[in-house]
């Protein structure tokens, strides 16, 4: 279902069963027959496309609008009373000089910290991360697994957040929305969003469920592991809460209505200087109370008006 609804394009799709660690997908494309490698070499490794790069575990996107959730955890630490936090969006805000849009000039009006969510409201993601401390910001960061080593069996890129102490105002309001110099793989999206729909909890990720021998023998089993726990289980509870309300109401509506439940985030990241360019994301959860399925998508190059991460996202939850 993930190989499908990616169609022609280019990205990557990571699902895994939040309880247990378990892979039950990794696609990236574009793709190549294994089985003609060695003939093929040539043309392969020299494909502009980079098709022999394993775009969800070792892609390297800035995240969107799907950093939000990291955002969110690092202002819910700052502020203890963040339920009580307002914001009145105009459209955009400006600071240093530098201006920030909502998307498409969205004017969002009054919002609390769920509806900034639920809307993915640039301008009150930009004046949260206008009141961040950096250095706590880069350390929360690090506890969901930015610049450090993460689990896998196969060959990954590390994912990378540069905020710190001589960041100005500018950098700021970029990184607290995933511009900026933020950059991730699709494999470390599902890992936080995994966690999040387990409690906090991470589970060592594994692709094997067992090894037979010729005879059908078990040589080997693995099972479920815990890994690290990335945020407290109260932490993984509001952030679901948030994330439900993107899909009961905001950009991620076209999941709601199905005969599941999903809680996530929709991202846009644009890539080229003139944001025509823009990758497509989507992370999140089905069966919100007991979850089954975490899922992380990156649409390159996506028209949003066909193939997006939502609709990747989707087709997924549709066929498990």
């Amino acid at each position: 279902a993930a190989y499908q609804a990616l169609g022609d394009k280019k990205g990557a799709v990571v699902a895994m069963e939040p309880k247990t660690g378990k892979i039950l997908a990794m696609v990236s494309k574009p793709d190549f027959d294994p089985n003609t490698v060695e003939e093929n070499w040539n043309s392969l490794s020299s494909d502009t496309n980079s098709v022999l790069l394993n775009r969800a575990t070792q892609g390297q996107y800035a995240p969107g609008s799907t950093f939000k959730v990291v955002t969110l955890l690092e202002f819910m630490r700052e502020n203890p009373d963040y339920s009580s936090y307002s914001y009145n969006c105009t459209g955009s805000i400006e600071n240093s000089g530098i201006k920030i849009h909502c998307y498409n000039g969205h004017v969002h009006g009054q919002v609390n910290l769920q509806d900034s969510l639920a809307y993915s409201c640039n301008t009150s993601f930009s004046n949260i991360g206008l009141s961040l401390d950096p250095s706590k910001f880069k350390k929360t960061a690090e506890e969901v697994l930015f610049d450090s080593k993460l689990p896998s069996d196969l060959p990954y890129s590390k994912s990378s957040f540069t905020l710190d102490g001589s960041a100005g105002n500018g950098t700021k309001m970029m990184t607290a929305m995933g511009q900026g110099e933020t950059q991730v793989s699709p494999y470390h999206m599902a890992l936080i969003t995994s966690a999040i729909a387990n409690g906090g909890k991470l589970m060592k990720p594994y692709l094997v469920d067992k090894i037979t021998n010729y005879a059908g023998t078990t040589v080997k089993k693995y099972m479920p592991e815990s890994y690290k726990e990335l945020m407290t289980s109260s932490e993984a509870a509001q952030l679901t809460e948030y994330m439900k309300a993107v899909v009961d109401y905001g950009t991620g509506a076209a999941l709601s209505g199905a005969s599941y439940t999903v809680a996530g985030k929709t991202g846009t990241a644009e890539v080229s200087e003139d944001g025509n360019t823009v990758h497509s994301w989507f992370v999140g959860f089905s069966n919100v109370d007991n979850p089954e399925l975490a899922i992380s998508v990156c649409v390159e190059d996506a028209d949003t008006a066909t193939i997006t991460g939502v609709s990747v996202a989707k087709q997924v939850f549709d066929s498990y």
